[in-house]
């Protein structure tokens, strides 16, 4: 199924899709030469939202936990794509450790873990499960919804590798993303640590990773002669936040109102008739914990004590100080009447499927990524980075073409922004 846009498919999308469709070779021999530059996270995935005059990430998570929701056709894709990334970060390895969240109750997560595993196997790994749970003392199956099994096992260190009772792993592939920091436990290992400590969301602020993509952006839309803003999102900080005790109100309110009138410039310079709306996140964090939508700087003024406990803190009851405001981008894309956003998978620089978020109680200028959304596999007809030239901007491979563009300009800003922190890539 391929949702389709509810307002006409015309104006400044249609054209930046039309203008990456006219330059496909320079970009992607562009983007060859910063893969060859830069290294690539081993995987993530990246919220898009379609707003008819507007493409442009909002997320990207280095830990992407759905890769139960991806359609098995692209299976393939998956598994060629870790044979490269593991190619590039331990050509030698073979058994790897894979540990999840530190959660057992959520059996759609670990469905993922279960497909995440079956892809590595099908690399021609050897593919371990090891729980960080203290109450996981000994090899505990759960079973999955699908009829499959799930064996978590307790890890133990020993030295400085990670191992468990009967087998020590060459490398240590993490599918939790750390909020609440990096246990000692993963701390100073002799093993590969893959994606490294420093992806987690202790330390990763999506402020620098929408400054590193901002930069991409800038330098994508040179090359092939369009406004940055059609695929970049305004984005500013307010640090030093108590959303209990209504500390950082007025950093806030201020920005709201500036990034307000910044998006209204553009909206009339483009024609565009939508209200403008910002998007209030924690700086760190996922799950869809800690985002508020305002459309107008007095509704941060007006928070009542449930809205303000809600943004006060995220998951593991991380407290939230520091927060991202981001322009908000509409998603007019739809299933059933239903509004939905792509969300695209990526496993080192490939684009291998991706799924929609759908949401039958959230409108178009609201976060999808809450209680109540559904997950719908986008039915590539063809792969992402395979468009057909001949046909129309907004033929199906050509739109999921424009995607994986924007997804893989995602990706590159989150390898320049690992590199930015502390460490280097």
């Amino acid at each position: 199924m391929v949702p389709h846009l509810t307002t006409a498919l015309s104006g400044p999308l249609l054209e930046l899709e039309q203008r990456i469709l006219d330059g496909m070779s320079d970009a992607e021999h562009w983007l060859r030469t910063r893969w060859y530059d830069h290294t690539t996270p081993f995987y993530a995935s990246v919220d898009l939202r379609n707003s008819g005059f507007k493409l442009a990430p909002v997320d990207t998570n280095l830990f992407p936990g759905g890769f139960n929701n991806l359609t098995p056709e692209f299976m393939p894709l998956c598994v060629q794509a870790v044979m490269t990334a593991v190619e590039k970060i331990c050509p030698d390895a073979q058994r790897f450790l894979l540990i999840p969240e530190n959660h057992t109750r959520n059996l759609f997560y670990l469905q993922n873990i279960a497909t995440l595993a079956y892809i590595l196997r099908q690399s021609g790994m050897e593919i371990r499960i090891g729980s960080l749970l203290p109450e996981i003392t000994e090899p505990t199956p759960i079973a999955l919804p699908t009829g499959d099994t799930l064996l978590l096992e307790p890890v133990k260190r020993h030295g400085s590798r990670l191992r468990l009772a009967d087998y020590d792993p060459c490398a240590i592939l993490l599918n939790n993303d750390l909020s609440g920091g990096a246990p000692g436990l993963l701390q100073g290992l002799s093993q590969y640590v893959i994606p490294p400590l420093k992806a987690g969301w202790a330390t990763r602020r999506k402020s620098r990773h929408f400054a590193a993509y901002e930069q991409v952006a800038k330098e994508f839309g040179a090359l092939l002669d369009f406004d940055p803003w059609l695929i970049n999102p305004y984005f500013t900080r307010c640090g030093e936040i108590d959303f209990r005790e209504r500390h950082g109100e007025e950093c806030l309110a201020t920005n709201v109102d500036r990034m307000l009138q910044d998006i209204r410039k553009k909206y009339a310079e483009y024609g565009i008739r939508q209200k403008p709306y910002v998007i209030i996140k924690a700086d760190a964090g996922t799950y869809g914990m800690g985002i508020m939508s305002v459309k107008d700087a007095a509704e941060v003024h007006g928070l009542n004590r449930k809205q303000r406990n809600k943004m006060a803190v995220i998951k593991e009851g991380q407290a939230v100080t520091d927060v991202i405001l981001q322009e908000g981008v509409h998603t007019f894309e739809n299933i059933n009447g239903a509004v939905a956003e792509p969300v695209v998978y990526l496993i080192d620089h490939f684009v291998v499927g991706g799924f929609y978020r759908v949401h039958t109680g959230r409108g178009k200028d609201e976060n999808l990524n809450s209680p109540g959304m559904h997950f719908m596999p986008l039915a590539f007809e063809t792969a992402c980075t395979m468009p057909d030239t001949a046909a129309a901007p907004e033929a199906v491979p050509n739109r999921f073409y424009a995607y994986g563009v924007v997804a893989r300009l995602a990706l590159l800003a989150a390898a320049l922004e690992l590199e930015s922190m502390p460490g280097g890539a």
